[in-house]
């Protein structure tokens, strides 16, 4: 529960902050700059949550991976959305390659502790 309550936060700031400052709820409606902002404050705070998680030495559990997949999911399809529209997508691509070296690089680490008990 404890977890679940510790990446809550910094996804229901996110989408606080998406409905004061972007008048919206949904993020897919929303253009480059806002989506991004949105999208960026949604993953780093996300991290920062695993990373308090792993300073208080709880192993990460398949609530974080399923919360990992469905923001990695939201970029995805973010993605395909500005790539039928012709849009720029540079920036949340080379975001969406980040994200998936640094799940790498958590699961891996993951796997290694598993391993060691």
């Amino acid at each position: 529960m404890k977890k679940i309550i510790i990446h809550s936060i910094p996804i229901l700031v996110s989408f606080v902050g998406l409905v004061v400052f972007c008048d919206t709820f949904n993020p897919i409606i929303l253009r480059g700059p806002e989506f991004l902002k949105f999208y960026f404050t949604l993953t780093i705070g996300f991290y920062l949550s695993i990373l308090c998680l792993r300073f208080f030495r709880e192993n990460l559990s398949n609530i974080s991976f399923y919360f990992m997949i469905l923001i990695f999911l939201l970029g995805v399809v973010k993605l395909f959305r500005g790539l039928s529209l012709d849009r720029p997508v540079g920036i949340l691509f080379s975001m969406l390659v980040a994200q998936i070296i640094v799940n790498m690089i958590f699961i891996s680490i993951e796997s290694k502790h598993k391993i060691k008990q």
